[in-house]
C-alpha cells in the first residue's frame, strides 16, 4: 500500500478535508455577517479578524483538495445558513446585543471545533495531519476567545 502524501490523498481524507472547508465557509459567514450587525466595534473588529482566518483555512484545505486532482468545496451548508437565519433573528429582536451574538458564535465555534476534533480522530496518521493539527489549534485559540468574551459580556 502506498504511503499518503499531500498531493496523493486517500480519498477519504479528501472527504474529510471538504468537510472541515464547508465548516470554515460557515464560520466566515456568520463571523463576517456578526461583525455587521453587531454595534460593538471591538467586537466587529474581532469578528472581521475570525473571518478572515476562516476564509483562509478554507482556502489552505481547498488547494490541498484541488492538488489532488478534485474539486474543492466552495459553499457552506444549508445548516449554518439556517442558524446564521436564527443569528440575524436574534440580534434585530435583540437590538444586536453583544451577549446575544457571542452566544450564537460560540455555539458556531463549538461547532467547527468538534469538526476539526472528529476529522483529526478520522485520518489520525494522515499526511494532512501536521496542517490540521496547526488549523485545530488556531479554530481552538479562536472558540477560547469568543467564550471568555461571551462570560465577560454576561457579566456587563
Amino acid at each position: 500500500m502506498a504511503l499518503e502524501t499531500k498531493h496523493d490523498l486517500k480519498e477519504k481524507t479528501v472527504e474529510k478535508l471538504q468537510k472541515l472547508i464547508r465548516a470554515n465557509i460557515d464560520s466566515y459567514d456568520g463571523f463576517r455577517e456578526a461583525a455587521e450587525e453587531i454595534d460593538d466595534k471591538n467586537l466587529s473588529a474581532l469578528f472581521s479578524q475570525i473571518a478572515h482566518d476562516r476564509s483562509s483555512l478554507a482556502t489552505e484545505l481547498q488547494n490541498y483538495v484541488e492538488w489532488n486532482g478534485e474539486e474543492a468545496e466552495d459553499d457552506g451548508s444549508v445548516a449554518a445558513s439556517v442558524h446564521r437565519t436564527w443569528i440575524d433573528i436574534r440580534a434585530k429582536l435583540n437590538g444586536g446585543d453583544a451577549y446575544v451574538i457571542l452566544i450564537e458564535a460560540e455555539r458556531g465555534e463549538d461547532h467547527i471545533k468538534e469538526a476539526y476534533e472528529d476529522v483529526l480522530k478520522d485520518t489520525a496518521g494522515s499526511a494532512m495531519n501536521d496542517v490540521l493539527t496547526e488549523q485545530y489549534s488556531i479554530v481552538n485559540a479562536g472558540h477560547d476567545k469568543i467564550r471568555d468574551l461571551r462570560d465577560r459580556y454576561k457579566n456587563k
